[in-house]
């Protein structure tokens, strides 16, 4: 076990060293210049075209809303990413990596943007087997490049090792629940496995129903228990600000349990844990938001906003102020949920660690859910529009949670360090696909703002934007 961990700590430091750092950060800068800000700087419209339609059906085809679609995507990002993934970063790159997850996610914006893009634009309806548009890093090789048999390798690749990364969630709760209730984690662990493979038994529609119920609920009552916490310790706010900054630019010093780190600890897992945390780069964003009605891809691509700011500028900056506030990362030797749980019962006590507690399990548990449907479409790509594809899908699903109820005990730095390796693989797949297809992107975008949307607004109702590659292949 122990020659296995080293193997996954040296292989994440080699994949999440700078070259992978600098790329990630280049490409989302390059694109934010390419779009004029437009993901960053025209809040007003983003959100009236996000969280001010969340009650709104949509125009167009599709399968589901744009936001049940974008709760699907919410489901992977809003979760234990932004909870135990912050105490990992700060645990191994200091209060400085918060900075570099701000940044990363600042920049990652027009990055998920062209993601959505992507997967509206290069979706396929499924009639035969479950009569919903589709699609995934697969179906972008074989539709944009014409690559059927790389995308099969991808798509078995995915569908057998994606599972493997839902580990850190039922960590994350097994940890936190013994630390808050002191429940026996293999209670715990059965409990999410049974109640997760009800969920997903479903299907798409199930999932983004429950989904569109049960992330916007957990993620106000969690930014309102951290924002109590940063309340009550208004005083040391400016110190913690300062010393976040200060983190990010010059190395930490060792203080109590807290081993110290180097700058390039900071950006590393800054960027590496803000990344798992929005998914903004990893290509998750092309799979959620595929089946999403909209009267044009660009409109729904304002969900790459939407998504990064509620995790990472919010949800994640929560999390690490109440960890630094408290001071919980160098007076206990706790990592993942349970730190993020001690954190909180320093600042509530008793009550605070047991609310938290829950809210990791929910989260965790919506986490698992969402990731799944990620999953299955490399399945539903790998089998195609048949009956088979239909028969697989009961089989994959008890595949899928046996990772997450028989590695819930194993160390959660090994964990992260195997979803870190996971999470490079797609990025690196996810930048070859924007850069390929840059210029598609490109020709949307600007149809979106200089064509469509001027003639929306002036009346004249131009007819709606959307693909289907099933369709344009059989025309």
């Amino acid at each position: 076990m122990e020659t296995i961990t080293n193997f996954l700590y040296n292989m994440d430091d080699l994949l999440w060293g700078t070259p992978m750092t600098v790329a990630v950060l280049a490409m989302g800068i390059l694109l934010t210049i390419r779009f004029g800000f437009r993901y960053q700087r025209k809040i007003g419209f983003n959100f009236r075209n996000t969280y001010g339609k969340m009650f709104v059906k949509g125009e167009g085809e599709g399968s589901v809303s744009g936001f049940r679609a974008a709760c699907t995507a919410l489901a992977n990002t809003v979760g234990t990413g932004n909870i135990s993934g912050v105490a990992t970063a700060i645990v191994s790159g200091g209060p400085g990596a918060l900075v570099w997850m701000w940044v990363s996610a600042f920049f990652g914006m027009s990055t998920k943007a062209c993601e959505i893009i992507i997967g509206q634009r290069y979706r396929e309806r499924y009639r035969k087997s479950m009569d919903e548009y589709v699609c995934d890093r697969s179906f972008v090789l074989k539709n944009a490049f014409g690559w059927k048999k790389g995308a099969v390798i991808l798509a078995v690749f995915c569908f057998v090792f994606g599972p493997w990364t839902c580990s850190v969630q039922t960590e994350a709760v097994t940890s936190s629940m013994q630390a808050a209730f002191h429940i026996n984690p293999l209670v715990v662990d059965v409990i999410i496995g049974v109640t997760c493979l009800i969920t997903i038994w479903g299907g798409l529609r199930r999932i983004s129903e429950v989904m569109s119920k049960v992330v916007p609920i957990m993620a106000v009552l969690y930014v309102i228990m951290g924002l109590g916490v940063v309340l009550i310790n208004i005083k040391m706010l400016p110190g913690v600000i300062a010393l976040i900054f200060k983190s990010a630019f010059s190395p930490t010093a060792a203080v109590g349990g807290f081993a110290g780190a180097t700058v390039r600890d900071a950006i590393q897992y800054g960027v590496a844990r803000g990344i798992y945390s929005n998914d903004a780069g990893t290509g998750y964003g092309m799979i959620a938001h595929a089946p999403a009605k909209t009267d044009h891809p660009v409109r729904q691509s304002l969900w790459g906003w939407g998504e990064v700011f509620l995790d990472t500028m919010i949800i994640c900056s929560i999390t690490a102020f109440t960890i630094i506030i408290t001071g919980s990362y160098y007076t206990s030797s706790a990592t993942s949920g349970a730190l993020t749980t001690i954190a909180f019962r320093n600042a509530y006590g008793d009550i605070g660690g047991k609310m938290t507690a829950i809210v990791i399990a929910i989260f965790a548990w919506t986490t698992i859910i969402g990731m799944y449907y990620t999953c299955e479409k490399s399945v539903n790509y790998a089998f195609g529009d048949t009956q088979l594809n239909q028969k697989i899908r009961p089989i994959y699903m008890i595949y899928y949670m046996i990772p997450c109820v028989v590695l819930y005990s194993m160390e959660a730095d090994a964990i992260w360090a195997f979803t870190d390796i996971l999470s490079a693989l797609y990025v690196m797949i996810t930048i070859f696909i924007v850069v390929a297809k840059h210029k598609e992107i490109f020709r949307l975008f600007d149809d979106f703002w200089k064509r469509f949307l001027p003639e929306k607004e002036a009346g004249k109702n131009p007819p709606n934007v959307s693909f289907d590659c099933y369709s344009e292949e059989n025309i």
